[in-house]
């Protein structure tokens, strides 16, 4: 049987943020009395996109990170890799919500950090299918 314990790790602490950051919204949601979307405040935007972020990098991570270990790519760059998206998630998160939604350097960071661990895992697939 093919386990792939550190994408599983992985995947659930990714899971336990997206919550976290679901649950953001689902409150200001009840405290503000909107059905859908922000009902035009600015930090009930903020929210939601902090959420949707997350929802549009972190599936294609996992993906990516599940193939690689398949592929036998070793845990210490699986946790390396791992470790700095999750920490870039939430630096992201934490400068998109601290920023109300304008520049902040955890924001940029975060998503520098994102992209360029989607990049290496990309890369690394790229190469072993080869």
């Amino acid at each position: 049987m093919l386990a792939i314990k550190v994408t599983a790790l992985y995947a659930g602490i990714c899971a336990l943020l997206v919550i976290a950051l679901a649950y953001r919204v689902v409150a200001f949601r009840r405290g503000e009395k909107v059905g859908l979307g922000s009902g035009g405040h600015h930090m009930g935007q903020v929210a939601v996109r902090a959420h949707a972020n997350a929802i549009e990098y972190v599936p294609l991570a996992l993906i990516l990170m599940m193939i690689a270990e398949i592929n036998g790519l070793s845990a210490v760059w699986l946790h390396c890799l791992g470790a700095t998206f999750v920490l870039a998630r939430l630096i992201h998160a934490v400068g998109l919500v601290s920023g109300k939604g304008g520049y902040h350097p955890g924001r940029f960071g975060g998503t520098a950090l994102s992209w360029l661990v989607i990049l290496i895992l990309a890369v690394i697939n790229i190469v072993s299918a080869l």
